[in-house]
């Protein structure tokens, strides 16, 4: 290792240009991202419309389909492709189901070092649903993490929006009680 500050590209000691993805122990990216909202909707609602995931196709970008495979309890196994007119790739997700307070999905596909996203649901006094959304992620594939990792926050922050606009078109419109919180994108 040439470089031993956090700023400095390990092996060349050049200055890192991307403060999401700064390599952690010198050797893996992870990419991070977590959102807080207080929207107008039951929690049940917002968790049937999280773990309705044969219909992301519809409405959350990136999602070219998905496809579940197994079903059992409270646990679901889903095929999806993600990507662009260019660029798909597929892999595989696993879904625990807590209804109507949280899910949790992970990925063991070859081509993640490590995946996880997470759904809180807590239903507030008013009526409405304080939400939590986190996403952590390492692709195997350093290149693959630079390329997708420099976005996280706005395709994050994108497919929120894209609940928040689905959440409208299916249970009517509601206003955010509060303006959404974003913990800072970057590294674990």
């Amino acid at each position: 290792m040439v470089g031993g500050r956090p700023d400095r590209h390990p092996a060349t000691d050049r200055p890192l240009r991307n403060p999401i993805c700064e390599f952690q122990n010198s050797r893996r990216y992870m990419t991070h991202y977590s959102q807080h909202a207080h929207l107008k909707y039951s929690a049940t609602q917002l968790f049937d419309l999280v773990a309705d995931v044969g219909s992301y196709p519809e409405f959350v970008p990136w999602v070219i389909a998905a496809r579940i495979q197994r079903r059992q309890e409270n646990t679901v196994w889903v095929d999806m492709t993600m990507g662009t007119s260019f660029l798909r790739r597929r892999f595989s997700t696993v879904a625990q189901l807590n209804r109507p307070r949280r899910i949790d999905i992970s990925s063991h596909d070859p081509m993640f070092e490590r995946f996880e996203q997470q759904w809180k649901f807590e239903p507030l006094d008013d009526g409405g649903t304080d939400v939590e959304y986190r996403v952590e992620y390492d692709f195997r594939s350093r290149l693959l993490q630079m390329l997708i990792g420099t976005t996280v926050a706005e395709q994050a922050e994108t497919m929120v929006a894209a609940f928040r606009h689905r959440a409208q078109r299916l249970y009517g419109a509601s206003l955010s009680a509060s303006p959404a919180r974003h913990d800072k994108p970057g590294i674990r």
